[in-house]
């Protein structure tokens, strides 16, 4: 056998080697799976199949088709549920990222007790959404209206929470207190991943802060801002808590989202209908994920 061939045959079997998955690794994957499989996929997949049906959950049932998702887009509960939760969704990833990215400009700057503000900054990541609901709930509900009344500001003189027209603010003041922390850590992250050569650079070129900010920053953590907008937007569909804590999707329905019209419904015996609707759901969050693989595939999100 020539060089040649020798190296050829070499070559093959590295690939073959590399291709090839040991039976272990199947072994210790097969748990993982398993519980995935009876916890998730076949819960979803029952789910789906009463969908069709008009089961309250529990006690016999009829196979009647698309009847529930037919209702669901002339239900006008449904259709509200979707549009405070989409607007809630796109008016806190906006809050969020804003505040996050220029919190984050200044605790890399350079400033004094920066690293013990950050830590700062993070605590409220690590408290529970209700609980934190809670306490604004009575700051809204005692300590606003009294600095209204105070002030003479007329429309803080009654809780925020108590408006159909202003309750969603309060809920997005709250959320966004809540998910700045994670969200800033990712843009500290995306900051210190800038070459300090890259500022000296536009320093010698006379280019001020703001110059700076917005064509060199901003470029060069613009992976970041993808991820933070998309992971953002879906935690934010999913939102819950906090609102049960702070209005419990009152005043009315005002501020009813899409997760909390789907629990109450199985609380009252509207199972298939709500089961439906969280198909639906489901296949809203599938939509949103493949535009999020579809944005960050073979991009260098992360350098």
């Amino acid at each position: 056998m020539t060089a040649t061939e020798t190296i050829v045959a070499g070559s093959a079997a590295t690939r073959r080697s590399r291709r090839r998955v040991e039976p272990i690794y199947y072994l210790f994957l097969l748990p993982s799976l398993v519980l995935f499989t009876l916890a998730i996929t076949v819960p979803g997949i029952v789910g789906i199949f009463f969908s069709f049906t008009d089961s309250i959950g529990i006690g016999s049932w009829n196979f009647i088709g698309l009847t529930n998702y037919i209702a669901l887009f002339s239900d006008p509960a449904i259709l509200q549920s979707y549009l405070f939760t989409f607007g809630f969704a796109t008016a806190t990833v906006i809050v969020v990222n804003v505040v996050a990215f220029l919190l984050a400009v200044g605790l890399t700057s350079r400033i004094r007790f920066r690293t013990g503000l950050r830590t700062i900054f993070v605590i409220p990541m690590v408290i529970s959404g209700i609980i934190i609901a809670y306490v604004f709930n009575f700051l809204f509900s005692n300590s606003v209206p009294s600095l209204g009344q105070a002030t003479g500001i007329g429309w803080l003189q009654e809780s925020l929470l108590a408006n159909p027209d202003l309750a969603w603010v309060a809920i997005v003041i709250v959320t966004a207190w809540q998910a700045i922390p994670g969200t800033l850590l990712i843009y500290i992250a995306g900051l210190l991943s800038v070459p300090g050569d890259v500022y000296e650079a536009a320093d010698i070129d006379g280019a001020n802060k703001r110059q700076q900010l917005l064509r060199i920053t901003v470029p060069l953590v613009a992976g970041y801002v993808v991820i933070n907008v998309i992971l953002g937007f879906k935690n934010f569909l999913n939102a819950y808590d906090v609102i049960v804590g702070l209005t419990n999707g009152g005043p009315g329905t005002a501020t009813r989202s899409i997760a909390m019209s789907i629990i109450f419904g199985f609380n009252s015996g509207d199972y298939a209908y709500q089961m439906a609707n969280a198909t639906i759901f489901f296949l809203v969050a599938v939509l949103i994920s493949i535009l999020q693989l579809s944005l960050t595939r073979g991009r260098k999100v992360f350098r």
